[in-house]
């Protein structure tokens, strides 16, 4: 797949996806988002973060990886946890959040999607340079995104000369790392 072809695509599937789901709030309070992430069961956090033809009849996983509900779609989706926004991921997505808990190499050839339409929730965001970061350093790029998509190409060669500024809709995180990914922006970040 040429670069322009696979950039077409990704565009086509952030228009098709992203207004599916994400509905605007005006919440009127500073730090409303993270009360009401909260205040959620771990079901409702996990089926937050992606559209209800994904969500349906996806795995539904607590904040420690316990079964809330089998699914059949191949879909999982995770409750927000202490590090990060719900998901909902698909079988590459899955294994490549395995391949980096487990500090291994992921080496995909695959292409792969995650929901997180509920942006990052309560977690405290992420950097966008390292993903083994757990706090931001002035070095790191740390950010806490909205409501987005998280795409892995099948070919590193893809990413190439594309942005990682986090100011961009779609930008590269973990660039030149194994897990890198387009984040693709759908609405931006409570603030």
């Amino acid at each position: 797949m040429r670069k322009s072809d696979a950039l077409a695509a990704i565009a086509l599937l952030a228009l098709a996806t992203g207004c599916t789901k994400v509905e605007e709030t005006d919440t009127g309070t500073e730090g409303a988002a993270d009360t009401a992430a909260a205040e959620q069961t771990p079901m409702e956090s996990a089926l937050s973060a992606g559209p209800d033809d994904v969500t349906g009849d996806a795995t539904v996983l607590d904040a420690d990886g316990n079964v809330l509900r089998e699914g059949s779609n191949g879909w999982t989706c995770i409750a927000e946890t202490p590090g990060m926004g719900p998901m909902c991921n698909d079988a590459t997505w899955m294994e490549a959040l395995g391949a980096l808990q487990a500090g291994e190499a992921f080496p995909t050839g695959k292409f792969g999607v995650s929901y997180m339409l509920a942006g990052e929730g309560g977690a405290p965001g992420v950097s966008n340079l390292d993903p083994g970061a757990t706090e931001p350093t002035d070095d790191n790029m740390w950010i806490k995104d909205g409501p987005h998509l998280m795409i892995i190409l099948p070919d590193p060669a893809l990413y190439e000369g594309m942005t990682n500024d986090t100011s961009a809709p779609v930008y590269v995180m973990w660039k030149d790392t194994p897990f890198a990914h387009l984040m693709v922006r759908i609405a931006p970040a409570d603030e």
